[in-house]
This record gives structure tokens, sequence and C-alpha cells, in this order.
């Protein structure tokens, strides 16, 4: 009894697809490119005349040798079949070069009937399939084609699939590590936070900031920036913020902690031209005062009644990384109810209009200013002011802000009155 080849656009019996052929949609599995790798004139003929009956439209290229096959071995083939006993390879040798040479082209190994547990190792060692030579009838070679092709197609997509989870594992962790939340205990302040990443960021960016009370009763809080976006930038953000927290913690001096972070991100950057900016403030809620360090960073923003101005009327330092400067505290008083946002450059460098003019801090504290008027209970729910800040900054962008958004509000009174 005879079988002929089968339509190419016919299903299998039943009206079913084979998982094979549903992932290898998009794909004209007729016009394939295949390298077949057989020494042997009679078996080489037996595989090309099936080959020709079953995907008359493939394109079946033959090497005699291993060598000769390494040497045309190309990533854009779509399938390689392999005899296990060539002149200069036997067993599992062929199987292991041609999936160093190309890993990610189908393999099917063609066995001797006699040798039929060498296929089965050799599938356990990448192949994927084998075939026994002295059995091949009908469309069994080109079923295994096809199946091969889908299985790789499967295989590829489960590694994407592993790689962007440990991806994205990894970006959470940064961002924990960039972004903690901030949270204080016992001094009578409340704080919340917000981060938003900027539109053409396919990676982690450099914003960062950390908020912490001290045994003292005083708060202290930090933002910074290192420019660029990736995950060195992200993590030489994660080691200043860490090294910020520990030396506060150990009581080291503003000035002395600034000089500190320069000398860490002198030593850890990759390449001289990376610098970062930074904001580093300590509130003692009791007196009402506070001191501020800023090297290349925006200057916070206080909110004073239903007005708003800047905290501080300097233009602060340097950023680290440019060089050593002399980074000193400025003493600022509180008014009473007072509420400062400190954030990140993303926020005011997005375009009002279709010119080259920016919202900038002016334009921020004019929205800024806005929201607060419009809603006299904005502490009450403080994080729906920050969103409306992003909104207010997007709207006159006419986009998605290009770059992150990192904002941190601190305000005084007690902790549940921002939590409610």
């Amino acid at each position: 009894m005879s079988v002929s080849p089968p339509n190419a656009s016919a299903p299998e019996p039943g009206g079913r697809r084979s998982g094979a052929e549903v992932l290898s949609e998009g794909r004209d599995l007729d016009r394939l490119r295949i390298l077949l790798i057989e020494d042997d004139d009679g078996d080489a003929r037996l595989a090309q005349d099936n080959l020709a009956d079953w995907l008359p439209r493939a394109q079946v290229e033959r090497c005699q040798t291993l060598a000769q096959a390494i040497a045309s071995a190309s990533r854009d083939l779509d399938c390689l079949i392999l005899d296990l006993g060539l002149p200069d390879a036997t067993g599992l040798e062929g199987v292991a070069k041609l999936r160093a040479h190309v890993p990610g082209v189908p393999l099917i190994v063609l066995t001797g009937l006699a040798d039929e547990s060498a296929g089965a190792a050799a599938v356990r060692a990448g192949a994927q399939d084998y075939l026994v030579k002295g059995q091949l009838d009908g469309g069994q070679l080109s079923r295994a084609i096809r199946y091969a092709i889908g299985r790789g197609q499967a295989e590829r997509a489960a590694r994407e699939l592993l790689l962007a989870e440990a991806q994205a594992r990894e970006v959470e962790r940064l961002e924990r590590g960039l972004t903690p939340e901030p949270f204080v205990e016992d001094a009578p302040v409340w704080v919340t936070s917000c981060s938003r990443p900027g539109r053409r960021r396919a990676l982690l960016g450099g914003d960062f900031f950390d908020l912490i009370e001290t045994d003292s009763g005083s708060v202290h809080a930090l933002i910074g920036d290192v420019c660029g976006h990736g995950p060195v930038e992200a993590a030489l953000g994660v080691s200043l913020r860490a090294a910020w927290r520990a030396l506060t913690l150990s009581h080291v001096s503003p000035e002395a902690i600034v000089v500190t972070l320069q000398s860490i991100l002198a030593q850890e950057r990759p390449l001289p031209s990376l610098f970062a900016t930074l904001c580093l403030m300590t509130i003692d809620p009791v007196a009402e005062s506070a001191e501020l360090i800023m090297a290349g960073h925006p200057r916070p923003a206080l909110i004073d009644g239903e007005s708003v101005r800047p905290l501080t009327d300097a233009a602060g330092c340097s950023a680290i990384g440019i060089g050593l400067s002399d980074w000193m505290s400025e003493h600022i008083e509180l008014p009473s109810g007072w509420t400062i946002l400190l954030y990140t450059d993303g926020i005011i460098e997005g375009r009002t209009g279709s010119g080259s003019r920016r919202l900038g801090e002016a334009g921020l504290h004019e929205a800024l200013a806005a929201h607060v008027v419009s809603d006299p209970a904005w502490r009450d729910h403080p994080g729906e002011l920050m969103d409306a800040l992003v909104d207010h900054a997007e709207a006159a962008n006419g986009e998605p802000l290009t770059d992150d958004v990192v904002m941190l509000l601190v305000g005084a009174g007690a902790r549940s009155a921002a939590s409610a």
C-alpha cells in the first residue's frame, strides 16, 4: 500500500492540528532550509527522496562529514539531520559539536537498526528527535522535522520566559533597594512617597530615596538621582542609599556623609563621567527646623498654608562625582504646619506645549498650590496630591514623562493624619 504526500494545507485526521504545527504558525514549513549530514550515498538518497515527496519546496543541502557540516551550518537553518556514524564523528560527538556551533537549530539524528539506544541518548544530549534509517516510511521524516521545529520554538519560548521572570525579579529587588517604604514610628510627622517610571525606560533608572527616624527623634530624608538609565545606575543608586542609611544611623554628620558618598561613587562607577545629585535633610519636629544639603539637586518645595515656595533661596553645591565641593548644611526654620516635597528632576523636565519650555520649578509650585487650594483636606490623602502632580506634568507634556519621577512628601502632624 502506497502513501501519498499530504496537501500542505490539510489538517491532521479528525481536523486536529498538532502542537508543533500550532507553535509554527506564521512560518512556511514547506520552504525550509535543511542540512542533511550523511556519508552513505544510499541512505542520503532515501532521505532526500522522502523529503522531495513530503516537503517538495524544502531546500535540502548535504554534507558527508561533520567537519563539512560545521563549516557550512548557520543559525538560519531550520533543521539539521545527523547520521550518528560519520567518518570523523561517531556516537554523541557530532551532537555535542553541532549543539555548540548552532545551539538553536532543531536537530534530528539518524541511527542504524542495531543502534536505536544511541538515538535515545542523543535526545537526552540535546537532539529533538531520532529516527531509525531502515524504518523511514511515508512522511515520518517530514513529520519529525515539523515536530522538531515546534519543540525548538517551545523550548526557546520557555527559556525566554524564564529569563524574563528572572529579570523581573531582579528589577523588583532593585526597586525595593532604590525606593524603600518610608516609615516613622515616634516622631510627630507623616510621610508618603511616589515612584513612577519614565516612558522611554526599558531598564530601571537611578532615582532613589530613603527616610529614617533616629533615636534622637530627628527625621532624616534623602533623595537622589544617578544620571542615566540601566542596571548599573540602579545598582549604584542602591549602594548610595544603603551607605547613607548606615552612616546616618551611625550618627555621622551630613557633611561627612556627602563626602563619603562622593568617595563611594568615584570608586564604584564604571564610567568617569557618571555623577549623582543628592538632597539630604534632617528635620527636628520639636524645634520645627531643618538642616539641608543640596548637591546639584532641585530645591525642595515648602507648603505653607495655601502658598508654595522653595524651601531655600540657596542654589546648593555641585553634584557628587563631578569633583570635591564645599557641601555645607543650611539651617532652616520651618513654619507651623509645614509640609516639604522632595523630588527628582523628572517631574519638572517635561515640556509645556510644543516649544522647548519646561514645566520647571515654578510650574511645579503652581500646580502644587492649585491642588492645595482646591482640596483643603489634601493632608488626609497626600498620595493623591503627588498623583495629581504627575498627571499635570504629563498633560502639559502631551505624553508620559520621559524620565523617572520619584517624590517624597513629609509633613508636620500625627502620622495617622496621612494614613486616614
